[in-house]
């Protein structure tokens, strides 16, 4: 139990909006940030608790928006170390198509608590694969986030377009039109939340062009308005998707993505590399946002993608991390710190700062899952929370804190609070034997790829 008025009391550093004065500290209240108190301020009631704050940079708890947390055992795997998006996956889906619901259990729970320790409070996970036996996949995920007390966009993913119909994923991996539209209802009515404070949503996810069929498509944009949720696909990550768009629909990625009806403020696309000049406008004033996951783009040489293109249109930017299989790791810290570096190689340094790169983890993160309640250290909002240390040796001669975080590569919270109560607390999450984690999780990863 979290104490009901808490004092995180003069912060080394703080990342707030401009106009907002926080530097002496966060009062948190019943879960929220109940006030932000200016330097020099004392709060106005007393506090249950109090947390020296001198020695941490304090920022809005980081939003990933994009991952795979099954992937998590096939990181660093050596027959697709050095493949690009089309081969490394028709390589690996043989190996993901054995996935069980213990094996998933272990990879959520690898993934979250990366993600948490790298200061990370809400999370999105893409989960498609459902062969048999997986199919309560998202239910294993929803167990996973309430241990963890994380919040979480799961996306019911989906694959109805496999081999024997000219798409990417072997035929026992893919579900019929019908089981997918009737498992993703079941998700939404039985776990989705709405309003401020939600926990667990659910939104829709056919899992790309090249995997699902274009009835899915359609039909699952149809599903995702009449429930009020939100939609997620991969678009526009590679020249080689972009060239079976044209082979199988006769359309480019976003001709084909408002054909089917995603053309919409209720969508978020991951990675949106290639498109062109026209294009980018379109999904501007679709209201449509887009993931960068810089990490994954450069470890496959997918491309960069164009995002203060995209933001001048009117496009949200968010960060995710994505798969562990195409990204090696789970922490939203070291995202950013490549989001700053590859972005700086297209549009140069003066416009891509550190305050710019924070901001898409966090504040541009939440509007891409509709979150208005998260992202921002705002009186009103969700207290969710992710305090760093800078005294480690990388840090010894910095002189900006909230620079140092990025330039000098910050990758482990100290402490994460999420709705007012502490998850991680001396760089460790509470309640999770992370020893003994590794070693079921290493275990289950030997298992996979056993007879690849």
């Amino acid at each position: 139990m979290c104490a009901s008025r808490i004092w995180i009391k003069n912060p080394q550093a703080i990342f707030t909006p401009d106009d907002v004065d926080a530097r002496g500290g966060i009062i948190v209240e019943n879960g929220k940030i109940s006030a932000l108190l200016a330097a020099g301020e004392t709060p106005p009631q007393p506090c249950d608790a109090v947390f020296d704050a001198r020695e941490h940079v304090v920022l809005p708890g980081l939003i990933n928006t994009h991952h795979h947390f099954y992937q998590t055992l096939t990181r660093a795997w050596a027959p697709v170390v050095n493949e690009p998006l089309f081969p490394w996956l028709k390589t690996l889906y043989p190996v993901w198509a054995r996935l069980t619901p213990e094996a998933l259990k272990l990879a959520s729970q690898v993934a979250m608590a990366e993600l948490l320790l790298s200061g990370c409070t809400t999370t999105s996970d893409h989960h498609y694969l459902f062969p048999e036996g997986m199919e309560n996949a998202i239910d294993v995920q929803v167990e996973v986030v309430n241990e963890l007390g994380m919040r979480a966009m799961l996306t019911r993913g989906s694959m109805s377009l496999g081999e024997n119909d000219g798409g990417l994923p072997p035929q026992h991996t893919v579900q019929s039109g019908e089981a997918i539209l009737e498992d993703s209802l079941r998700l939404i009515r039985r776990y989705h939340q709405r309003g401020e404070g939600a926990r667990i949503q659910i939104a829709l996810a056919p899992c790309s062009p090249f995997s699902v069929t274009e009835e899915i498509m359609q039909e699952s944009a149809r599903l995702a308005a009449v429930e009020d949720v939100r939609l997620h696909t991969h678009l526009a990550e590679t020249l080689d998707e972009e060239d079976f768009c044209l082979a199988h629909f006769g359309l480019r990625t976003v001709d084909y993505l408002e054909k089917v009806g995603w053309l919409s403020d209720r969508t978020w696309l991951a990675h949106g590399i290639h498109f062109n000049a026209d294009e980018i406008q379109r999904l501007g004033a679709g209201g449509v946002g887009i993931c960068h996951c810089p990490v994954s783009n450069m470890r496959l040489a997918s491309g960069i993608c164009p995002t203060l293109d995209l933001e001048d249109a009117g496009a949200i930017i968010g960060l995710g991390v994505d798969g562990s299989a195409s990204n090696d790791a789970s922490s939203l810290m070291f995202e950013t710190r490549q989001a700053l570096y590859l972005q700086r190689l297209r549009y140069g340094a003066k416009r891509i700062t550190p305050q710019k790169v924070l901001g898409w983890a966090t504040e541009g993160s939440a509007r891409l899952l509709g979150r208005s309640d998260l992202g921002e250290i705002r009186v009103g909002k969700q207290a969710d929370l992710a305090l760093f240390r800078l005294d480690d040796l990388r840090f010894s001669g910095s002189h900006d804190p909230l620079s140092a975080m990025i330039l000098c590569g910050a990758d482990r919270a100290d402490r994460v609070m999420v709705g007012g109560e502490w998850r991680v607390v001396d760089g460790e999450i509470c309640g999770l034997d992370c020893e003994r984690l590794k070693v079921l999780h290493r275990e289950a990863a030997k298992q996979l790829v056993a007879t690849f």
